[in-house]
């Protein structure tokens, strides 16, 4: 038997491990030694204290309407949990804390497969979820049921540590004592999921919020903290239906404050002003970079590369500067590949919100409708229902601000995930290209998704001086295209670069041209690019229109390429001609150039004359602003 010593030094070292989590969830210190030897010894007590039972129809208040609509014939059993314990439940005991088991743990991405696939799992998803499902072989179709009604019982965590895919957000399905507490909000109880280290385990913790006697009703919030009253009843929409269409749908550039706000979330300190560089015309420049694409291809005679840092004249970085100031005083005339407030265009809710500059009440049209689910939740449920009223289509995707790759990225018409999304990682719903312009994929036998990537390079904020590099990349889906089986990544996602097993499909611009134009025959490629320019050109005009932080910092040692990803879409002119649309989808800071340099080996060398020598003429660009 452990000694006394022994069992307190055990609970020092879990304080030392967990602490700093339970006192972010907001479990009192009172239950900590009584849920570490429960978490130790595998105690699951809540069976002595606590019932399941089912609400019976004589229950139902007659004169309530949700509750009377509730119980329809034909709709699912309702449960409540209850304290079953004779003497009930007293707060202020230390034991009074409970482990809850978690009967499914999953990624999005990995669902459908898992129903399929774990023995057992379907069925027991299927009662939790109120599915009729009796054991029968499992199709698509009930799958499709379960996933959806499975938005009211799943909940959220995220690992702190790990590699980027590592650090996607998990969802679970609590047991079955679990997913019967039902919402109040005058909870009984609180309910938080806390990951044991020591066990690499993760549960949910139940404890009383006040005395319960026996037979009181266990429940709990599902909009904890939640003190705005319209974000709450958004938040409560899986659980409580509500009508929110008298809300203004409408969007608008945010205040000041959300950029400022931005920049102090970046931790970037702004340069000061200082004067254009000038340099001699035959100058050798030094370059100091820690991107190895950079080092194995620039090889113009006028760029040398250097280890130290403290003598470059060109900084080519992949890690982010913070303080331009210190840069702006000390080093004032050493050119960096980066730009102060550029994150207004690489992070997906700062584009949004720059591309409101544009005028339009739902944005440009070069960008998809897109709400900030963070702060415009009840404006996006809003125009959900309203587009539900009208018949149109409602196909949503959710990303988060700052993960490229396609990493927790959501397709659904489902009202209920995408508000549950906003409790993992901060994310946009963009409106889903439901109307794409394809292209036949022989291999594939139909017509797949595409998408366009191109590289762009500023050089100059005041005056904007723009380029595009006259080579693109395409991406192509692997699967025919409609609009159905929402999470299958190879139907409806086209970056393959990073999927196991799959092969990339090459198409090289210039072949990929003609063959085009072959597809489309009333389209040119010409006149499709100069859309594609154009929206380019706009979008560098919003986001430069102010000054930093509310704008891209006019910082005149900067140089800086993006790549801009973007589709077609189909779309009506005022005549109502059919068009090919230019969605930009997203940009991103210090792009992979490894196929770039592959197929044309003067990449760098013409990215790189362009943005420190100034010599446009043979390098492969076109001046855009």
């Amino acid at each position: 038997m452990e000694s006394a010593v022994g069992l307190e030094e055990d609970f020092q070292l879990f304080i030392d491990f967990h602490g700093g989590a339970l006192r972010a969830s907001g479990v009192p210190p009172l239950y900590w030694k009584s849920l570490h030897l429960k978490l130790a010894q595998e105690v699951f007590d809540a069976g002595e204290v606590f019932g399941i039972m089912q609400v019976e129809d004589d229950e139902v208040d007659e004169d309530d309407p949700e509750e009377k609509m509730s119980l329809n014939p034909g709709t699912p059993p309702v449960y409540k949990v209850i304290i079953t314990k004779e003497e009930g439940l007293q707060a202020a005991n230390p034991d009074s804390i409970f482990l809850i088991d978690h009967a499914w743990t999953y990624r999005v991405d990995q669902a459908r497969q898992q129903l399929w696939e774990i023995p057992g799992l379907l069925h027991r998803m299927a009662n939790l979820a109120g599915v009729e499902f009796h054991g029968e072989v499992p199709d698509d179709d009930i799958i499709d049921n379960v996933l959806a009604e499975l938005w009211a019982f799943s909940h959220t965590y995220k690992l702190s540590q790990g590699s980027a895919e590592e650090q996607v957000p998990m969802w679970y399905v609590m047991d079955e004592l679990g997913s019967q507490i039902q919402h109040s909000d005058e909870p009984t109880f609180q309910i938080v999921p806390f990951f044991y280290g020591l066990g690499q385990m993760a549960f949910s913790l139940l404890w009383p919020l006040r005395n319960l006697d026996h037979g009181e009703e266990v429940t709990w919030d599902h909009a904890h903290g939640e003190r705005n009253p319209l974000i709450r009843k958004c938040r409560l929409l899986p659980w409580q239906p509500a009508d929110l269409r008298e809300v203004d749908a409408s969007i608008s550039e945010p205040p000041e404050d959300y950029f400022k706000a931005v920049l102090a979330d970046n931790k970037e300190i702004l340069p000061l002003p200082i004067e254009p560089p000038v340099y001699q015309k035959d100058k050798i420049f030094k370059i100091y970079t820690d991107i190895k694409q950079v080092l194995e291809n620039l090889n113009a005679p006028r760029f040398v590369f250097t280890e130290d840092e403290k003598e470059a004249d060109i900084l080519y970085l992949y890690h982010h500067i913070k303080d331009y100031r210190a840069l702006s005083e000390k080093r004032p005339h050493v050119m960096v590949n980066q730009f102060p407030c550029e994150n207004l265009l690489t992070m997906k809710d700062c584009l949004a919100a720059l591309a409101r500059r544009a005028g339009s009440v739902d944005g440009p049209k070069w960008l998809p409708l897109t709400y900030n689910l963070s702060t415009e939740l009840p404006q996006f449920v809003s125009c959900y229902q309203q587009r539900q009223d009208r018949g149109e289509d409602n196909h949503w995707i959710c990303k988060p601000w700052n993960l490229a790759r396609g990493l927790d990225t959501h397709i659904t018409n489902n009202l209920n995930y995408i508000i549950r999304q906003r409790e993992s990682t901060p994310k946009v719903v963009c409106k889903y290209i439901e109307n794409p312009v394809l292209f036949d994929r022989e291999d594939v036998e139909g017509l797949v998704k595409c998408d366009i990537r191109y590289i762009v390079l500023l050089r100059s904020v005041q005056p904007l001086q723009l380029y595009a590099y006259n080579v693109f990349w395409l991406r192509f889906s692997k699967r025919p295209f409609p609009v159905d089986h929402l999470d299958d990544y190879q139907k409806h996602f086209t970056v393959m670069n990073y999927v196991d097993e799959t092969q990339l499909k090459q198409v090289h611009y210039n072949e990929f041209i003609p063959m085009f134009e072959k597809q489309y025959p009333k389209y040119t490629w010409t006149s499709i690019e100069e859309e594609i320019y154009k929206s380019f050109v706009e979008l560098f005009q919003v986001a430069t229109a102010k000054p930093a932080p509310f704008g891209i910092c006019n910082y005149p040692s900067s140089r800086a390429i993006y790549a801009i990803d973007l589709m077609l879409k189909w779309d009506t002119d005022g005549d109502g001609k059919p068009i090919m649309q230019p969605q930009i989808l997203k940009v991103n800071y210090s792009p992979d150039c490894a196929r770039a340099c592959k197929y044309h080996p003067s990449f760098f060398n013409d990215i790189f004359s362009v943005l420190a020598l100034d010599e446009v003429a043979g390098h492969n660009v076109t001046r855009l602003s």
